[in-house]
């Protein structure tokens, strides 16, 4: 009799064991799907700024274009300024 409840607590434990091993092992896949998901989202997110990145770029660039030609067109009306100023000297 005492055997019997040996093999049987036995079976029970190791029952429970691989019950509980089952459980860890969904629940390690579960975690590993969400982190997955998660680098996902960031990587779609760090795509995005990079879009934005890009043009603000562009536009940072046509702004120095502008600043320049303006730059140019006002020295030139002070040289014309200039000019009128000398001639009515």
């Amino acid at each position: 009799m005492g055997v019997l409840i040996a093999l049987l607590s036995l079976a029970i434990s190791y029952f429970g064991y691989a019950l509980n091993r089952s459980k860890s092992i969904k629940a390690d896949g579960q975690q590993s799907a969400e982190v997955k998901a998660e680098l996902g989202y960031i990587r779609k997110g760090v795509d995005d700024i990079r879009i934005d990145l890009k043009a603000s770029e562009k536009q940072m660039v046509a702004l120095g274009e502008r600043v320049t030609r303006v730059e140019e067109s006002t020295k030139q009306a002070h040289k014309r300024l200039d000019t009128i100023e000398k001639e009515n000297e």
